[in-house]
């Protein structure tokens, strides 16, 4: 019933645009009948569709899930397979392991690297990166354009990562740790 409203609506557009005219909505002034034919049931669409509206709208995050199931699906099934995983809790990034380096620390040699610290944070990003990788598994049996959009997102963090651990590798080897 909404697809058959919406479908005039379209239709008064594409005539109003075939022809120049002005578009529709606000008045049903026109200057020949045709017109005035498709202005009108226009205008009867846009009422019968904003009398079937819903008072209050839905959730959108159960919109989304009812538009794209099957990546609603990979991402439930994922966070079900890594629930455990995610018991131990993360380190937070706000609060640093060593006070804050000064500026004259930049000049001096990076001895005072906190191994353990480094060592920690790297365990954390290939535990990272597996997860990634079994979400861009899962992603590469999707198709369509959210599929894609959602594997493209998935290697963009998969590089971020990747960066993170060579920079990490810089840094322990210029420490010779």
């Amino acid at each position: 019933m909404c697809r058959e409203h919406e479908g005039i609506i379209d239709e008064a557009r594409k005539f109003m645009g075939m022809y120049g005219l002005r578009p529709i909505g606000g008045t049903l002034q026109s200057d020949d009948e045709e017109e005035r034919e498709w202005r009108v049931a226009a205008r009867d669409a846009r009422a019968a569709l904003n009398g079937i509206r819903l008072a209050e709208p839905p959730d959108p995050a159960l919109v989304r899930k009812s538009m794209r199931p099957k990546a609603a699906r990979i991402v439930s099934a994922f966070d079900a397979e890594s629930a455990p995983a995610r018991k131990a809790p993360a380190r937070p990034r706000t609060t640093p392991s060593a006070p804050a380096p000064t500026p004259t620390a930049a000049v001096a040699p990076a001895k005072k690297l906190d191994v353990a610290a480094l060592e920690e944070r790297v365990t954390g990003l290939l535990e990272q990166l597996t997860k990634v990788d079994a979400q861009i598994g899962l992603a590469e049996s999707a198709q369509g354009l959210a599929a894609r959009a959602r594997l493209n997102d998935l290697n963009s963090q998969k590089a971020t990562i990747l960066r993170t651990l060579a920079a990490l590798e810089k840094a322990r080897r210029s420490a010779g740790a």
